[in-house]
């Protein structure tokens, strides 16, 4: 451990940044179970009553190796890790998110061009097409509740059709009457089943109502993108209580990866990256407890955006519970993932936590590129998905100016396990009950419930640890971002006897997180966006590549500009451009056009 430095004076509740010189060691394989079909289902009824076999289960995944860290006997422990920064008496707050001169869009004749919210209004204002045009097409594509649904609908848990059309015909009429209320007035967009709706029931990937068939109040998310004109189209299937990253959901449902059906779309919000990425919403929202919006943005070739701990309202749910989960933005484009971010993140003043920050700002001083990367950790991915991430940043070297440094990172495997411990316990007390659950669900909470106080404790103290060393590199480096691949495997390939009865497979699901732990755990922003594609191993269709970049307390404005030049990398750099899925809507094009008014909007 290294001195302590001063900690800015312009944040709350920033960590004392401390250097910790830990040396980096490699993690023993685990050796969880990978269990599927009949066995998965009697273990599970097996494991809820033997009591020494959770225990078991428990010790297997490696959850006591906190109590051998010697590095964690005088660090003090830290349970939530929201840090807020200062409002400047300068700033001056922004009149519009959605006004035509804040918005940046990629040229039209960009190949492989998904659609924007500025495309969808410049349809609606030219009078090409309407607001109830795009969901009359729509509608017939995502509904669950008729004879014969599409492939599509498996991503949706469901649409009210009556209040869907209400939202679009009133947005039709103040397109009509020339006062639309602005950039997103008529879009498409969705939302995660975790999230309250009024008029919605709300299954969490389950098959229990937890709104106990109360009406509820709209979620502030959804309430604000509503209050632009947003249409919202439905509710979005998600992994069962979002406890794993694949999105395979027996109950619901499993959407498959548009860019190859052979793979999943991630989760747990990957109902969310299967609408997008077909093309049929430009954005929607999603949470992320651990990496439950960047996976499904790395499985399916778009965007996400992870903000920092309590930047983002979760009221009326989650308040006060969970110190991992945010929710935040999906979208096609860096267009989407700014604006709509923008508007999630507007201060709620219900929210004791989100009501502390300024509303989002533009960034308006230049930014200084460093990217940062912890060599040992990074050198795990994929060989392919190492070589596309490398090819990246070396464009935003010698193209962009970015420098990278070296940085360390201390404990990073065992802080793995601590977020994990931290997750499934808070979940554990949030649903104590495993009725009815799949099988998986059920070892799994089963497993997490026997974390005794002493190691959740622990786990708190390695968090506050990670958050200081983190300190200690922001404060150092100003500007500095941490890079990493989304995942460290090209997507999770779907194997036979996994859709029945769900799957467990423990070890996949830790390579899977290797790198998207850090910002849930630490309550740092996190970006994820596409940088290419690379040859699937099974199935027919290229596995899109993700790079994050994880910034400091705060940083959102800095992580959207480092999108925005991946997103250049993708349409300049990476060999091809960027590539839509080969059934991908064209949900502003002739075919799904209500009675052939007119031209295409674009050829």
């Amino acid at each position: 451990m290294l001195d302590r430095d001063c900690a800015p004076s312009d944040f709350v509740n920033y960590p004392s940044p401390i250097a910790y010189e830990i040396p980096y060691q490699s993690p023993k394989p685990p050796q969880n179970p990978a269990l599927k079909g009949l066995a998965l289902h009697y273990l599970s009824s097996l494991l809820a009553s033997l009591p020494f076999l959770q225990s078991f289960f428990w010790h297997n995944a490696g959850f006591n190796t906190l109590r051998k860290t010697k590095e964690l006997e005088h660090v003090e422990a830290r349970y939530d890790p929201t840090v807020i920064p200062i409002p400047k008496p300068s700033d001056e707050p922004i009149a519009s998110y959605t006004s035509d001169l804040s918005i940046r869009v990629l040229p039209k004749a960009a190949k492989a061009r998904f659609y924007t919210c500025a495309d969808f209004h410049e349809a609606y204002k030219t009078g090409t097409v309407a607001p109830i045009d795009v969901v009359e097409a729509l509608l017939p594509l995502v509904r669950r509740d008729v004879e014969k649904r599409t492939v599509h609908s498996t991503a949706f848990v469901h649409s009210k059709v009556e209040l869907v059309k209400k939202a679009a015909e009133a947005s039709t009429q103040r397109y009509k009457e020339g006062k639309p209320l602005g950039m997103l007035d008529g879009v498409p967009f969705a939302v995660k089943d975790e999230m309250d709706v009024r008029g919605y029931q709300r299954f969490v990937g389950t098959t229990h109502d937890y709104n106990e068939g109360k009406e509820v109040e709209t979620s502030w998310c959804v309430r604000k993108l509503e209050e632009e004109g947003c249409v919202m189209l439905g509710k979005l299937t998600m992994h069962e209580l979002g406890l794993d990253t694949t999105n395979n959901n027996p109950k619901w449902g499993t959407p498959l990866n548009p860019y190859n059906s052979s793979y999943y779309t991630g989760g747990s919000s990957g109902g969310a990256g299967y609408v997008i990425a077909q093309g049929l919403v430009p954005f929607a929202i999603g949470s992320d407890g651990g990496g439950s919006i960047r996976i499904p943005s790395n499985y399916c070739g778009i965007y996400g955006l992870k903000p920092s701990h309590s930047r983002v309202s979760t009221a009326p749910l989650l308040q006060f519970a969970n110190t991992t989960v945010v929710q935040g933005p999906l979208a096609a484009n860096m267009t989407d993932l700014e604006i709509s971010y923008r508007i999630l993140a507007q201060p709620d003043p219900s929210h004791p936590l989100s009501r502390q920050f300024d509303p989002p700002k533009l960034l308006s001083t230049p930014r200084k590129k460093i990217l940062g990367i912890c060599k040992p950790w990074f050198d795990r991915a994929d060989p392919e998905v190492k070589a596309v991430c490398q090819a990246a940043i070396d464009y935003f070297v010698s193209k962009l100016s970015y420098q990278v440094i070296d940085i360390s990172l201390p404990l990073i495997h065992e802080g793995q396990l601590a977020h994990a411990m931290t997750i499934l316990s808070e979940c554990v007390t949030a649903q104590p009950s495993v009725t009815n659950l799949t099988a998986a669900n059920k070892i799994l909470l089963k497993v997490a419930a026997q974390t005794p106080a002493r190691d959740f404790l622990l786990a708190q103290r390695l968090r506050n640890l990670l958050m200081q060393h983190l300190a200690h590199l922001f404060t150092t480096y100003p500007g500095l971002i941490i890079v990493t691949p989304t995942t460290p495997n090209a997507g999770w390939a779907i194997k036979p006897g996994d859709l029945s009865y769900g799957l467990m497979d423990g070890n996949m699901q830790v390579r899977n997180m290797e790198y998207v732990w850090l910002a849930n755990f630490t309550g740092i922003p996190c970006i994820s966006f596409p940088i290419g594609y690379v040859d699937a191993k099974q199935g027919d269709g290229r596995v899109p590549i993700g790079l994050s970049g994880n910034g400091e307390w705060g940083c959102e404005d800095a992580l959207i500009e480092f999108g925005y030049d991946g997103e250049a990398w993708l349409n300049e750099g990476f060999e091809g451009g960027r590539a839509r899925p080969r059934d991908w809507v064209d949900v502003l094009g002739r075919e799904l056009r209500s009675g052939g008014r007119g031209e295409e909007v674009f050829g």
